[in-house]
């Protein structure tokens, strides 16, 4: 990899410099991008080549795709914010919350509730509306990510203001010592066993196809297959094929939740993997889903919330809570007949019973 001198951010540019090492001698321009930007197609970096977002320092300019970069030279490439980064919802630009609430900061830590669609950190094509961003432009230092949530998850995101602090709690969570609650609206179906509590044992693994690897596969729990993982399920609400409930993840798999739910019948609404299928989620992610495939959603997003998190920060346990989103509460009201209000005091009461139990149980 070449020597990065430079890496900054803020809403609207991203900024990075490079310097080509020896064993990059002699390496087409577009090649060198593509080996640090794997996401961006070919059309896209000869866009921005030709744009002269892309240039070789000390040459006159034009540069081509097929330039050849050699040892010690300058590459910088500025990319500005442009419209893939939008989101729609049955052919209507949807409006995002991208300034996040602030629940808790001090001098190390910021504790926030994630906006959905906002991205914990630069990943792929999603370089601006992202957590990290946000406060390293308004602090102008790097700031440090210390666990991550999915775009669509909204919720507590806990970031770090230097690298003592994320490091420090980021082993926490590696050595599973954070408790962890998520709420979520599921449809059911006829899997489901009506029960009220519920675990999920089932081991998870990502699909072993290139092309569906976005996919998490389940496997039993006595399955050779898969990696452990545990989730608790408590139900607050039913109200016809809907269900409002709570889980509690013991291990922090990819789609976790998502899929264990699934498993136990519970597919979350607006969930375009695990209740719409994966041709349905290429179909959204390609921009062509129909009609149908935005009723059977019947939400933007799929609903899942980081309610609530526990964790030991300054030498004593501290949980940071946030309420449930206005945009789940409000498809509460306008879906079902159950009380948001009284819906929220259930949250608190279960999270407080949860985290005592665990105490009890270590």
């Amino acid at each position: 990899m070449a020597i990065l001198l430079e890496k900054s951010f803020n809403p609207t540019q991203y900024r990075i410099v490079w310097e080509i090492e020896p064993h990059e001698d002699g390496i087409r321009l577009d090649q060198f991008i593509k080996s640090n930007f794997g996401n961006w197609s070919r059309e896209l970096i000869k866009k921005k080549i030709k744009a002269s977002e892309i240039v070789i320092s000390d040459r006159m300019p034009p540069h081509r795709p097929n330039s050849k970069v050699h040892t010690k030279e300058i590459i910088t490439l500025v990319t500005y914010k442009d419209k893939h980064e939008d989101e729609y919802w049955n052919g209507e630009l949807l409006k995002l919350q991208t300034t996040p609430e602030i629940l808790i900061e001090d001098e190390n830590l910021i504790v926030i509730s994630k906006p959905t669609f906002m991205t914990t950190h630069p990943t792929g094509k999603r370089l601006f509306n992202c957590a990290t961003v946000f406060f390293e432009d308004k602090y102008k230092k790097t700031i440090h990510s210390i666990h991550r949530l999915d775009r669509e998850t909204s919720g507590v995101l806990l970031l770090g203001r230097n690298p003592s602090c994320a490091n420090k709690l980021t082993k926490e969570f590696e050595k599973s010592r954070v408790l962890k609650c998520y709420f979520f609206i599921a449809r059911k179906n006829d899997e489901y066993k009506d029960e009220m509590t519920f675990e999920a044992n089932q081991r998870l693994e990502s699909h072993d196809n290139s092309l569906k690897r976005v996919l998490i596969e389940p496997y039993p729990e006595n399955s050779t297959k898969g990696k452990h993982a545990k989730t608790s399920f408590i139900i607050l609400e039913k109200d016809g094929p809907y269900v409002v409930g709570l889980a509690f993840p013991k291990t922090g798999r990819q789609h976790q939740i998502r899929v264990h739910a699934q498993v136990y019948g519970l597919p979350l609404i607006g969930d375009k993997i695990y209740l719409g299928g994966y041709p349905m989620f290429q179909r959204f992610k390609d921009g062509c889903a129909s009609k149908e495939d935005h009723d059977k959603m019947e939400h933007y997003r799929h609903a899942l919330h980081s309610m609530a998190l526990r964790i030991k920060y300054n030498n004593k346990l501290q949980v940071f809570r946030t309420k449930i989103p206005a945009d789940l509460s409000q498809w509460i009201e306008s879906n079902t007949k159950i009380d948001t209000k009284e819906l929220e005091k259930k949250c608190v009461i279960e999270i407080e019973n949860y985290f005592k139990a665990s105490d009890k149980n270590e």
